[in-house]
C-alpha cells in the first residue's frame, strides 16, 4: 500500500534525524571541522579571485548542503549523488528559467525552485540546497546572472565538488563517522583496507 510505504519512510527519517542528534562530542567536532574547512576553501578562493574578475565561488545553497553533508551524513539527502546532481539539475534550471524570461520575477521564482524539485525527484538526486541554488539563478546579483549556463560550472559544480572532496576526507575520520552511506561503497573500502592489511608495506 502507498500509504504503508509513505509511513514507513517517515519512521526511517525520523529515527536518522533522531540518531543523528545523539552523536557525542567528538562527533560534534568532525562536523564543525569539516564545515569549516569546506566552507573556508570555497571562501578562500571567493576572497583570492573576486577582486580581479567577476568570478563567483561562495552561494548561500552552500552552507544549506553544509548541514547535511556534515551534520546529517546518513541522510539520503545527503548522500555524493544528491549533492552533486541535485545542485547541476537545479543550477541548469535556474539558469535556464532566468533566461527564458529574465524580467518576470513573479513567475521566474517559484517556476525554478518548482522545476528543480521536480527534475531532481525524477533523476532521484533530491537535495533541498539545490532549490536555493535554483532560486539564486534567478534572484542573484549582476555578476550572477551575467555568468548564464557558466553559473552551473563555477560557482555550482566548483563549490560541490570542494564540499564532497572535503566531506569523504573528514566524514571518514572516525569508526562511527562513515560516508557516503552506500553498501557497494563500504564494500570497495573493506576490500581496499582487507589488501593493506594483507600485503604491508615493507
Amino acid at each position: 500500500m502507498p500509504i504503508e510505504k509513505i509511513k514507513r519512510g517517515y519512521r526511517k527519517t525520523r529515527y536518522t534525524l533522531y540518531k543523528e542528534t545523539l552523536i557525542d562530542a567528538n562527533e560534534h567536532f568532525w562536523a564543525f571541522l569539516g564545515s569549516f574547512v569546506g566552507i573556508g576553501i570555497i571562501a578562500y578562493l571567493q576572497s583570492q579571485v573576486l577582486p580581479q574578475t567577476d568570478v563567483v565561488y561562495l552561494i548561500g545553497s552552500f552552507g544549506a548542503s553544509s548541514v547535511l553533508v556534515y551534520g546529517v551524513i546518513q541522510s539520503p539527502l545527503a548522500q555524493p549523488r544528491n549533492l552533486i546532481g541535485g545542485h547541476l539539475v537545479s543550477a541548469v534550471i535556474g539558469v535556464t528559467v532566468q533566461q527564458f524570461a529574465p524580467e518576470i520575477l513573479w513567475i521566474t521564482a517559484p517556476l525554478a525552485v518548482s522545476l528543480s524539485i521536480v527534475l531532481m525527484q525524477i533523476t532521484k538526486t533530491l537535495h533541498p540546497p539545490g532549490g536555493a541554488t535554483a532560486l539564486i539563478a534567478v534572484i542573484g546579483s549582476a555578476e550572477i546572472k551575467n555568468l548564464g549556463y557558466w553559473y552551473v560550472l563555477s560557482p555550482v559544480l566548483t563549490g560541490a565538488v570542494i564540499l564532497l572532496i572535503v566531506a569523504l576526507i573528514f566524514n571518514n575520520m572516525t569508526s562511527n563517522r562513515r560516508y557516503p552511506n552506500h553498501k557497494r561503497y563500504h564494500q570497495i573500502r573493506k576490500r581496499i583496507m582487507d589488501s593493506f592489511q594483507k600485503n604491508p608495506k615493507p
